[in-house]
């Protein structure tokens, strides 16, 4: 029995299973009973010109999950027994509660063949299936059977034994089930790899799935497994994830995980239904009301509409709303620093905490409630379930770009609809089949509006496009996916070329979202970003501030400065020159007012040299030499040198330049106050500085997770190169362009 090829029949009760069983074997069939349970075990051969094959009927079953003794004997059943193929009957005519199980044995990882059976049945309710588009979705072949009278079941075996004979090893089919839940397999996937849990037994993203889904029979058997090798560690930090996520679920979804990942099954199976695999007499009164909805907002031409309207509505609530909260920031910060400035006296400590520490950092922190407004808006469209139904419209544009539709939800989760993080964005390609789409996915997701960028963009647009915020920043939004997808076509027709897979996702239903929900979803996101700027925004501004500190003029140069002053001050009566140097004097003399704005010039012409002669000035002058091309001046290009670390670097690099160059506490502004001021800024150096910090490298930690990924460290360097080429040439491009405009 050992040589002969093992298939197992599986599907839901009463879609025809053991019907299909008994025409196959007839009477070279025998029933007992599963070791220690009252369920029948039907066992028997089938030939096949000349070949006998094993076949064993399941139990009928609705699920995966251990609910029942029937679920139990089955899952052990293909787990321990690993049979060759597995024929998966479905009902035509209740396809959508079928293809549930189905799911679950496509994450199993099991060689599949689905029976498509009760075809005539489908027919006759006014159901056509179309078995090609369905097989071509879910990547399995789907043969139609008649199995009451044997239509179409020679076909469905030869198909069976032409994928056993493959050999091919069990493949894990990813579904996602949305950003809290992946995030969290994410991390129990690589505790299971890392312990080597139970991995002997099943696929570990399925494991980590039947944790989530209170599967008391795996979780049983994992403390087993703890106790038998007396390392219990890994099967309690599952179950502490699984609490977490469980408290989180309840305290912004007021839903389970089980619930959840039942939800977005269901989404994923409507999602395949929905592409022309069914078609059918539909009542309008039959309607659920997200098939209502979803007419509407996924319609080919006012979804898109609608869509744009949406993101107009998202910048706008954000930009007017989130004004005066910044406003308060900025002068908040301002006081600090002005206030540290006139306690401490001139030193290396006072310039560490006004320009290093408050005007670096709280740069940064200045644009926290925006970062607020932006993530309260997107988790009203995620919780409602609204940008899935984005991910679907998008398809077919994707498409023509060489991607697959799922590579929609990378893009979002990057930042596609600013905020977001290109880390799990990056991560999030995991789900596509294609290793071609995966790549140009992985390596043009970098491209979009993440929060880190959000800081910047807002600064410039604040600064010198003030009067159409909302406006400027659906542009850029745009921008970011259509040079994202020209990217990816480019990648797809030279160094990743290949087929387009089918697109599949899932659509989940829609939800009211709660207001605890919203507001704790954009809490820890907002905490997030307050907890990077205390850490890793602080300790490289500290470094860039030190880099902008040393090794210092040399002593000549000071001496210079000093005597320059002498001279100065020699000029003007003792009793002025006394005033100033103690009190400021009385700010209504003329004279007074002379002498100091003449000192001022010098101690700026001293502060500048002495950046300009310090590592980061070095760097930044060294720079120049290419940096004029799209507009960026050496304080400029010290900014960007820090965003390859992380991109809100930008904003406390330039806070730390324009600080240490401002010698005036009391005309002591804010930076937006500075770049506008300054004469080396306008419009057009904006906008340039705006497109390259969009598209060039990767910060260092997505670059590490696009190395991890693909597997291959080039593809590390080929992002930040390639990016960073290209959005030198697209700055360029617009600064050169802009120029000649600005001087006709």
């Amino acid at each position: 029995m050992d040589s002969k090829i093992k298939i197992a029949l599986a599907g839901n009760p009463n879609a025809g299973k053991t019907t299909l069983f008994n025409q196959l074997t007839g009477s070279r069939q025998h029933v007992g009973n599963y070791p220690g349970v009252t369920v029948e075990k039907k066992e028997g051969d089938y030939l096949l010109n000349g070949q006998k094959l094993h076949i064993v009927d399941l139990p009928g079953t609705y699920s995966l999950t251990a609910y029942s003794v029937e679920e139990v004997v089955t899952r052990d059943f293909l787990v321990t027994e690993k049979p060759d193929v597995v024929i998966n009957i479905a009902d035509a005519s209740n396809l959508e509660r079928n293809l549930y199980l189905t799911c679950q044995f496509m994450e199993l990882g099991i060689p599949m063949v689905i029976a498509l059976n009760m075809v005539d049945v489908a027919r006759d309710r006014g159901i056509a299936v179309e078995t090609e588009k369905l097989a071509t979705l879910l990547g399995v072949k789907v043969l139609p059977i008649i199995a009451r009278n044997g239509q179409g079941t020679e076909e469905l075996m030869r198909a069976a034994v032409e994928l056993a004979n493959e050999k091919r090893p069990w493949q894990s089919v990813n579904i996602s089930y949305g950003d809290d839940l992946d995030s969290a397999l994410l991390k129990m996937e690589e505790k299971i790899r890392e312990t080597g849990f139970m991995s002997d037994l099943y696929p570990a993203r399925w494991l980590a799935i039947k944790y989530l889904e209170a599967d008391e029979q795996v979780r049983s058997k994992g403390r087993q497994v703890a106790v038998a090798s007396g390392d219990s560690t890994p099967a309690e930090a599952l179950e502490a994830m699984v609490a977490q996520v469980d408290d989180h679920l309840q305290l912004t979804m007021e839903t389970y995980p089980e619930a959840m990942i039942a939800d977005h099954r269901y989404g994923y199976i409507k999602s395949i239904l929905r592409q022309g695999v069914i078609s059918r007499q539909y009542d309008e009164d039959r309607l659920f009301t997200s098939d209502r909805i979803d007419r509407i907002v996924t319609d080919r031409f006012l979804g898109p509409l609608i869509m744009l309207a949406v993101l107009m509505g998202l910048y706008h609530f954000t930009f007017t709303y989130s004004e005066l909260p910044v406003s308060w920031l900025g002068s908040f910060f301002d006081l600090v620093s002005s206030g540290v400035d006139r306690v401490l006296t001139d030193g290396p400590l006072k310039s560490l905490l006004v320009s290093g520490i408050i005007d670096g950092v709280g740069g940064v922190l200045g644009f926290v409630p925006i970062i607020m407004f932006m993530f309260f808006g997107i988790a009203i469209l995620e919780d409602s379930g609204y940008l899935a139904r984005v991910a679907f419209m998008m398809d077919r544009i994707f498409r023509i770009f060489g991607l697959h539709g799922s590579s929609v939800m990378a893009y979002i989760i990057s930042g596609g609809i600013a905020g977001g993080c290109a880390v799990p964005g990056v991560m999030a390609t995991r789900t596509l089949r294609s290793p071609k789409e995966r790549m140009a996915t992985l390596l043009t997701a970098p491209f979009m509006n993440c929060g880190a960028k959000l800081p910047v963009l807002a600064l410039l647009i604040g600064t010198f496009f003030a009067a159409n915020q909302a406006q400027f920043m659906l542009l850029l939004t745009l921008l970011a996916w259509i040079v994202a997808l020209v990217v990816a076509k480019f990648l797809r027709l030279t160094v990743l070329r290949g087929e387009a897979t089918p697109f599949v996702m899932e659509l989940p239903p829609y939800r009211f979202p709660t207001l605890k929900g919203l507001l704790i979803h954009t809490w820890e996101k907002t905490w997030q970003y307050i907890k990077k700027a205390g850490t890793v925004i602080l300790a490289i501004s500290i470094l860039i501030w030190t880099m902008m500190t040393y090794p210092g003029l040399p002593a000549s140069e000071q001496e210079l400065f000093a005597k320059q002053r002498q001279v100065v001050e020699a000029g003007y009566p003792a009793h002025i020159v006394k005033a100033l140097a103690e009190d400021g004097g009385d700010r209504r003399d003329p004279l007074l007012q002379k002498l100091r704005r003449s000192l001022l010039e010098i101690n700026k012409a001293e502060s500048e040299k002495t950046l300009r002669y310090s590592i980061a000035g070095r760097i930044g002058t060294a720079l120049e030499t290419v940096s004029w091309l799209p507009g960026f001046d050496w304080r400029t290009n010290i900014a960007l040198v820090g965003g390859f670390a992380a991109k809100e670097v930008v904003i406390s690099s330039l806070g730390t330049a324009y600080s240490m160059g401002e010698v005036d506490a009391e005309d002591n502004g804010s930076l937006a106050q500075a770049l506008a001021a300054d004469p080396a800024w306008n419009p057009v150096v904006a906008l340039s500085l705006i497109v390259f910090i969009m598209f060039y490298a990767p910060c260092f930690v997505t670059v590490i997770c696009i190395v991890r990924e693909s597997g291959s460290w080039k593809w590390g360097v080929f992002s930040v190169l390639f990016n960073t080429s290209f959005a030198f040439l697209f700055s360029t491009l617009i600064y050169q362009i802009g120029s000649v405009i600005m001087a006709l």
